[in-house]
């Protein structure tokens, strides 16, 4: 299974960029997975191998992928749900899974609707680089909790 946690924008923060390669590198130890800085929803239209409006033929050479937007009218997971949720996709899909946080904005119509999933991380409004952490910590404790790591029940 391949992950990638995409984000449109550059990373202000030298906080959120430490946080950002800490949870990758921990995430890294369970499946291949990757971050990635994107310039707009375009690219990572492009990215996902979905046409792009304007651009015909545009479609990215690495082939079609899952596309998650984390967005606050997806659907809510418990943290073992989100496992299951993971897990069921590993056993399952070949495909890569992009899951995409947005500009501060939010997402386009277009790229919710390009989205197999819309998931939120919860009612709240979150920044953009905060929500990626946030993303990135859950994805890494669904792989604790698949593999029976004690790194949730320390809380």
């Amino acid at each position: 299974m391949k992950i990638r946690i995409a984000w449109i924008g550059k990373t202000k923060e030298p906080a959120i960029q430490s946080l950002t390669d800490e949870y990758l590198k921990r995430i890294s130890h369970y499946v291949q997975v990757e971050g990635l800085a994107l310039r707009d929803e375009a690219a990572l239209l492009q990215l996902c191998g979905r046409p792009v409006p304007g651009k015909a033929g545009k479609i990215a050479t690495a082939g079609k992928s899952t596309l998650a937007v984390m967005d606050s009218r997806g659907k809510q997971f418990s943290s073992e749900e989100f496992a299951r949720f993971l897990g069921d996709y590993q056993d399952r899909h070949p495909l890569p899974l992009v899951f995409a946080i947005g500009p501060a904005d939010g997402f386009s119509e277009l790229t919710r609707n390009s989205a197999q999933h819309t998931i939120s991380l919860g009612s709240m409004t979150l920044a953009h680089e905060l929500a990626r952490v946030v993303l990135l910590e859950q994805v890494y404790r669904a792989f604790t909790i698949l593999k029976g790591h004690p790194y949730h029940y320390g809380h």
